[in-house]
């Protein structure tokens, strides 16, 4: 028997269609998307509910700041979830352990940047009064600046505050605070987590603070010192080398720069220095050591500064009393720091060294760190 190609093109067309249907069939149905959630969600009493979802995961704990770690509940759908407390209004960093692995919370797009260790953040809204809190006043700005560093052999970023009102092309001049960061922080870290510009804006436009410049350089002398991860601090060789080229960088490349290209009053009278942990200890190293260049000096819990004062601060004496208008040195009473702090305050005493010893409640936080920021600027160039 005999068959023309046209004849064989209906069945095979109807095996085609049958086939394509029978694979449709057993094609299985796409999932349907997962709902997105809400994390954190932040209640009318401040108490926050914090989820994650990992289905597989055995157990999954919530690392809040200023709290010790504490165990979520996961539910049928794979969703592990926990309520805290009603917290004080305040930015709170938190990460959530999974099976011991340290991770962001993917639900939420605020974060706590960090080159070791970045973590989400929460925001617990307060009223108007407190000075973190965005308020209806005005506004300075914020400038990011990129340079070739010699001094440190690679490329740098900082960042410079303008008050409210600043005019780059008026012959008014302004004060200006040095605000160094802490170790393994970047540059960005007084302004993203510390909103050291909203607590200027705020405090200037009560008028408890002088307009003033502030300028966030990046804190580091070598980025060697940042890979160093689990032994820096005891590399003693690094470490100092860490903060004397800091120093150097901070005086001749970040300065000349910054006092240049900004309207700055170029007066030991008027330029201050403070920071945060590593930056706290390097804004006493560079401070106290060019009284000729700083006459306001902060440090909030301060780290990394050996015992031996006497070699770190080699020709500090009661002199000094002359020059400094303000040596004011802050830990919080559950800061691992609190004994290195005093130590240092009890050796300034020993020299005859007039400063401000400041201690509040609280551990190793930028919890902390703004409210000695707050209390710090309303002090200077007074």
């Amino acid at each position: 028997m005999r068959f023309s190609s046209r004849s064989l093109q209906l069945p095979l067309m109807i095996l085609l269609l049958a086939g394509l249907g029978a694979a449709q069939q057993n094609k299985s149905t796409p999932a349907a998307p997962l709902a997105p959630l809400i994390s954190p969600e932040v209640h009318s009493d401040s108490s926050v509910t914090f989820r994650f979802r990992a289905p597989d995961a055995k157990e999954v704990k919530l690392d809040l700041e200023g709290y010790e770690p504490h165990v979520m509940q996961k539910d049928d759908k794979g969703v592990w979830t926990l309520t805290s407390s009603p917290l004080a209004p305040d930015y709170y960093s938190y990460s959530f352990l999974a099976d011991g692995v340290r991770l962001i919370d993917p639900s939420n797009p605020l974060l706590t940047p960090n080159l070791l260790d970045t973590s989400s953040a929460a925001h617990i809204p307060g009223p108007p009064s407190l000075p973190w809190e965005v308020n209806d006043v005005p506004h300075g700005e914020i400038h990011h600046h990129f340079y070739k560093s010699a001094v440190a052999g690679d490329d740098r970023d900082y960042y410079v505050y303008t008050p409210p009102n600043y005019d780059p092309a008026a012959s008014k001049t302004y004060p200006i605070l040095y605000l160094l960061h802490g170790y393994s922080d970047d540059a960005s870290a007084w302004s993203t987590v510390g909103h050291a510009n909203v607590i200027l804006d705020n405090l200037i436009a009560q008028g408890k603070a002088k307009p003033m410049i502030v300028a966030m350089p990046l804190g580091y002398g070598t980025m060697d010192f940042v890979l160093h991860v689990s032994d820096a601090w005891s590399h003693t060789e690094l470490r100092d080398k860490n903060f004397k080229l800091f120093t150097e960088e901070l005086l001749t490349e970040v300065m000349p720069r910054v006092e240049n290209e900004y309207r700055v009053t170029k007066d030991r009278n008027a330029r201050a220095i403070t920071g945060l942990s590593m930056g706290g200890s390097e804004s006493l190293l560079t401070g106290l050591n060019h009284l000729d260049k700083f006459s306001w000096i902060g440090a909030f819990s301060s780290g990394g500064i050996p015992d031996d004062f006497e070699k770190d601060f080699p020709s500090l004496d009661a002199k000094a009393n002359q020059q400094i208008h303000l040596l004011w040195i802050a830990c919080g009473t559950e800061d691992r720091l609190i004994t290195l702090n005093r130590n240092l305050r009890a050796w300034l005493t020993t020299k005859s060294l007039k400063h401000a010893d400041i201690e509040t409640p609280g551990m190793h936080s930028w919890m902390v760190w703004r409210r000695n920021l707050v209390e710090y600027a309303q002090l200077i160039f007074r």
